[in-house]
């Protein structure tokens, strides 16, 4: 990650902040310096997409969540104690997942999720994308079984509506002592 990072922003620019910022270089700037950050984690989980000439054209990356991080911090504050404690007690959040939009609708996003997904440890995933609920994104995180958490939620600094979403996972913590997967009628309900 750390060696591609002008390429992993180029595709996070491409993708995103070209559409969602209104200063996409500024804001891709103050993006390279916050990915530097997480790169430098060793529980940092990383999914590429390359095309044969290597090429860059999809990204996901996700960390443990951990209460002290600034966005596990603002999501469990605005949920309910009971409902923070479920879903990102043993969570894994996904910070970016992002494609090159001349590679999206061939499937990529849908990819990388999974194999992002795909045996981690953790009970539970997480994220925020934009609110609105039909946008590409959003199906595709329905589609995938994520639940909205919270909606029309603004983190600090911003006035964009975002929607935080939760899966549930099978890492360990979500199996009983047998290995069986626990029931879930004793679990909180996605809120607002």
């Amino acid at each position: 990650m750390r060696t591609r990072l002008d390429e992993v922003i180029a595709v996070y620019k491409a993708a995103f902040l070209d559409h969602h910022e209104a200063d996409p270089v500024r804001a891709a700037r103050d993006r390279t310096l916050h990915a530097r950050r997480h790169f430098d984690r060793r529980d940092l989980l990383a999914v590429a997409a390359v095309t044969s000439d290597d090429t860059l054209v999809g990204i996901t990356y996700a960390l443990p969540g951990q209460p002290g991080q600034w966005w596990h911090d603002v999501v469990a504050d605005a949920l309910a104690a009971a409902t923070a404690a479920h879903w990102l007690d043993d969570c894994l959040e996904i910070v970016e997942l992002h494609v090159l939009p001349s590679y999206q609708g061939r499937r990529i996003g849908r990819q990388l999720l999974r194999e992002l997904l795909r045996d981690v440890p953790q009970r539970t995933a997480a994220l925020s994308a934009l609110e609105p609920a039909g946008s590409r994104a959003r199906r595709l995180y329905a589609s995938e079984g994520f639940v909205p958490l919270l909606s029309d939620f603004q983190f600090p600094g911003t006035l964009t509506p975002y929607a935080v979403l939760g899966k549930e996972l099978r890492g360990p913590s979500a199996a009983s002592p047998d290995g069986e997967l626990a029931g879930d009628a004793d679990q909180p309900a996605p809120v607002r």
